[in-house]
């Protein structure tokens, strides 16, 4: 609270300002490009982001206009953001894998007139717009590779606006320091747009002090450290990324490390070793279903091992988690396992100089969550919402639980409303909507409480415990409470299970629809000689469907009562974004999935035996393409078999 109160740093160019005076030589950033560490210090950052700043200035760029970036983290995309604020702009991150569709609400409701995208792909997606973006006056590429060709007058490179912001200083002297000095800790900072989980995108706007005083207080409950590395490498349009990337590295002085590419992500994690680590539970679930591919793949010695020492750590989380205290066979079991097991899983996977990890955005299933903790990686917990600048609530090292999400931020209230809906209060909580003022007043209460959506309570403890969207709590016919996401979750610990959506309110038992990991299903095919052509043709083999009614079978054992998973159909494609399916952040987008699907559950409750289905299919492009098909229903029997199959 006191940096975002002091004029001198209020506002995150001047948080970046100061960086660079009190410890300029060390390092601020750092990108990989062509298999090589680029280092930033503090000091060269500022002199890049006070260059473009001037240059952007040059090309009429004005106090209250906003600025885009387009692409995979850049330190120059970042830079362009601060250049923004320092301006007295704002920026609009987007999610660097958008459709044409996605993008033009965003330029266009955000009246954008400056787009910094990364490479040729993503000046392609902009100018295959540009007819439609009236306010867009200038678009910028940091790669310059195979833009040689290119002709267009508002088309200009990185270093041409740079050059452009030395040449105008040299005529404006003191430009940028007077343009810095009028920033306001209430100055709208960032507009980021939310998921879309119920409809439309909604552009946040979140002030410097929302940002600033939210870090500030992160930094009081958590160990962060002037020089910590950071991988940044989560998309810059989701407002986790402008917090924990952006703004807390400015108020700590962390490094953020860009990786060279999405596909270099778990090389370069490893390479790097960071301080800590913040990652959606879509990561988490992926490098568990990583290892578990490993093992199974693993000598017959080697997965004995494995087993033994996994087992003796589940048995002592377990434990510690319930407060009884740890045997002596066990900690001594625990112990040679850090030597054989769990420290060479932990440098496999890049950890092994971190000294928390978080996970949020979504649930995290408790199975994935104990994994992680009883391998000696500090996973904790952590809940927010774009409205609320990413951070709400947190969990420390001692009362990491599955179950919750931890005490709120200091500073920051919580309380349950009705139907128990979580409300929040606190420096955090958004300026409101952009030109959505009714939208701005149906999320808050009539004395300035956010309602976040989401259903929750708060446990003796103090600790907060989120059950899901309000939206989608029910119950079973029978009166059973259901929360989709708990069942969603315990599917997805299957490594065979990359997606499911479960169903039950007001239905006489739990059916899911189900997406196959393809990577590890197809190489559980290929190694049973198993051929196949597609996700669609893996997906209707015998064997698969028999493969993933044994994994239901065994997650069913860990539900209670009427929640067990009774029917399943297993989806000839996976959830896209492109198709509405999912947001940018992978959560479901349930109301359309509920309408898109309709004969599918329709089917599932009725009895059928399969269900034909006709829907459109949106490639990267934009065009669309109609696909129909018959998906077979199974019922899962009590033992975990198949009715259907067995029959």
């Amino acid at each position: 609270m006191k940096l975002a109160a002091e004029p001198t740093t209020n506002t995150l160019p001047k948080l970046l300002r100061r960086n660079a005076a009190s410890f300029g030589r060390l390092p601020g950033m750092r990108e990989k490009d062509r298999g090589i560490w680029q280092s930033y210090t503090w000091r060269a950052c500022q002199d890049h982001v006070r260059a473009l700043a001037l240059g952007l200035a040059a090309h009429g760029f004005k106090r209250g206009d906003k600025l885009s970036v387009l692409g995979d983290n850049r330190a120059r995309l970042y830079w362009a953001q601060l250049a923004t604020q320092a301006l007295g702009g704002m920026s609009v991150p987007l999610y660097q894998d958008s459709i044409a569709s996605e993008l033009l609400h965003v330029l266009t409701h955000a009246e954008v007139s400056v787009v910094v995208a990364e490479d040729q792909e993503q000046v392609d997606k902009v100018l295959s717009l540009r007819a439609e973006l009236p306010s867009l006056r200038l678009l910028i590429y940091e790669d310059p590779r195979g833009m040689s060709a290119y002709r267009e007058a508002i088309l200009k490179s990185f270093t041409d606006i740079e050059a452009a912001g030395r040449a105008f200083d040299a005529e404006h002297a003191g430009y940028y320091e007077r343009e810095l000095e009028k920033g306001r800790a209430e100055d709208v900072a960032l507009i980021a747009y939310t998921s879309g989980t119920t409809g439309r995108s909604k552009g946040v706007l979140l002030s410097h002090a929302n940002m600033i005083v939210t870090s500030e207080s992160f930094t009081t409950v958590e160990a962060v450290n002037r020089g910590d590395n950071w991988l940044c490498y989560l998309p810059m349009g989701w407002v986790g990324d402008s917090m924990f990337s952006l703004s807390t590295s400015l108020v700590v002085g962390a490094t953020c490390n860009c990786p060279e590419s999405p596909e270099t992500v778990q090389r370069d994690l490893r390479e790097l070793g960071p301080s800590a680590l913040l990652a959606p539970p879509r990561i988490w679930e992926n490098m568990l279903t990583g290892l578990q591919v490993k093992t199974a793949d693993a000598s017959w010695l080697k997965r004995r091992v494995y087993e033994f020492f996994r087992r003796a750590a589940e048995r002592r989380e377990l434990l510690k988690g319930d407060g009884k205290p740890v045997p002596l066979g066990t900690r001594i079991a625990c112990r040679l396992g850090e030597f054989f097991v769990y420290g060479p899983v932990r440098d496999q996977l890049g950890l092994r100089n971190a000294r928390w990890c978080l996970t949020g955005g979504a649930p995290l299933g408790a199975d994935t969550f104990r994994f992680f903790r009883s391998f000696g990686i500090n996973l904790k917990q952590i809940y927010g919402a774009t409205e609320a600048s990413a951070l709400v609530s947190l969990q420390n090292d001692e009362e990491a639980d599955p179950n919750t999400v931890g005490r709120t931020l200091p500073g920051t209230e919580v309380r349950i409303g009705e139907r128990g809906e979580v409300l929040v209060k606190g420096p955090g909580v958004f300026l409101g909507y952009y030109k959505q003022e009714e939208a701005t007043r149906e999320a808050l209460t009539a004395d300035g409480w956010l309602k976040t959506g989401d259903a929750g309570l708060i446990d003796p403890r103090g600790h907060l415990a989120i059950i899901d969207r309000a939206k989608d709590v029910g119950k079973l016919a029978d009166g059973t409470p259901f929360a989709p996401q708990f069942i969603e979750n315990k599917l997805k610990y299957s490594p065979y299970i990359r997606e499911a959506v479960a169903f039950g309110d007001q239905h006489p038992f739990v059916a899911a629809m189900v997406a196959i990991d393809m990577s590890t299903v197809g190489k559980w095919a290929e190694q049973r000689s198993l051929p196949y052509t597609s996700f669609m043709d893996l997906a209707a083999k015998p064997e698969v469907a028999r493969l993933v009614i044994e994994e239901v079978g065994k997650i069913n054992a860990t539900l209670p009562g009427t929640t067990k998973v009774a029917r399943i159909v297993l989806l000839n494609k996976e959830l896209d974004a492109d198709d509405a399916e999912m947001t940018r952040t992978r959560k479901v987008r349930r109301a359309f999935v509920a309408e898109k699907y309709a004969p599918v559950i329709a089917a599932l409750y009725s009895g059928a035996k399969d269900a034909r289905l006709t829907m459109d299919i949106t490639f990267e492009d934009g065009r669309k393409s109609s696909l129909t098909s018959t998906l077979t229903i199974h019922d899962i029997a009590p033992s975990g078999g198949s009715r259907q199959l067995a029959a």
